[in-house]
């Protein structure tokens, strides 16, 4: 029987994100239960749709999350979507 959940691969990769920005694609991975090559691809859905950006520190990168911006198909934000799965905002520096 497959596991299934009512949240998607790319919600849980954005929480994931927004628990901790500078997490590796394996870490946020694992945390959202799928490979790490499904990780980098989801990555790079949100980054191309402008709800990340990622920046090269050293060998690692950095997200930054843009959680005003508007879910697809839902009246909401993302930062909605985000504070629902437990997340809190940070003050950027």
């Amino acid at each position: 029987m497959n596991k299934w959940t009512f949240v998607t691969n790319h919600a849980l990769v954005l929480a994931s994100i927004a628990k901790n920005t500078d997490k590796t694609a394996r870490e946020i991975g694992d945390d959202a239960g799928i490979t790490e090559r499904t990780a980098h691809k989801i990555i790079n859905d949100l980054e191309r749709d402008g709800y990340i950006t990622k920046n090269k520190v050293g060998v690692q990168n950095v997200y930054r999350l843009y959680p005003e911006l508007p879910i697809k198909t839902a009246d909401a934000a993302v930062g909605d979507l985000l504070k629902l799965l437990g997340w809190r905002q940070r003050k950027i520096k």
